[in-house]
């Protein structure tokens, strides 16, 4: 059985596909392919079918991940089949609970950044669109430090749905 997990941003252009660009290199490091399926969206449809920002094509290449993408907005019926719906920041999570049709389905709803214990209090990751490349390359480093806690969770389902 598949484990789905779907980043989700505002416009699905910069922090969601950054996450999940990561996190499917996370996945295929661990020997996950064809486990684990990673998927992003936005809350809001503004660019959907769009390429992800420039920018974060660039921060993305130079780190070494895949960059092909196109943007999409994140539908509450997606709630059925997604195991795990990870928000990038507090507004994010607001609304992907508020769209949840069921509790059991609010309650798939989590931070990135809760998967990482350096986190501290701050749990958003900021959105760089505003800003200069400096912005994109915190946004990876925070993703990158909150993919492995999240690997680590992800495995321990997959494990325990292969039980």
């Amino acid at each position: 059985m598949t484990y789905r997990v779907c980043f989700v941003c505002t416009g699905n252009i910069c922090r969601s596909p950054m996450a999940e660009s990561v996190f499917r290199a996370r996945v295929g490091e661990a020997g996950l392919d064809g486990l684990v399926e990673v998927d992003s969206a936005g809350t809001g449809g503004w660019h959907e079918g769009d390429g992800a920002d420039p920018r974060t094509v660039s921060v993305l290449r130079e780190a070494g991940y895949g960059s092909d993408h196109t943007a999409r907005q994140f539908q509450p019926s997606w709630f059925a089949r997604l195991d795990l719906v990870i928000a990038l920041d507090a507004g994010h999570l607001k609304v992907l609970r508020r769209l949840a049709p069921t509790e059991q389905d609010a309650a798939k709803v989590r931070l990135l950044r809760s998967f990482d214990p350096a986190a501290g209090d701050d749990l958003d990751v900021p959105d760089p669109y505003y800003g200069g490349m400096d912005g994109f390359e915190e946004c990876l480093e925070m993703v990158e430090a909150a993919s492995e806690g999240l690997l680590a969770a992800v495995r321990e389902q997959v494990e325990g749905q292969a039980a």
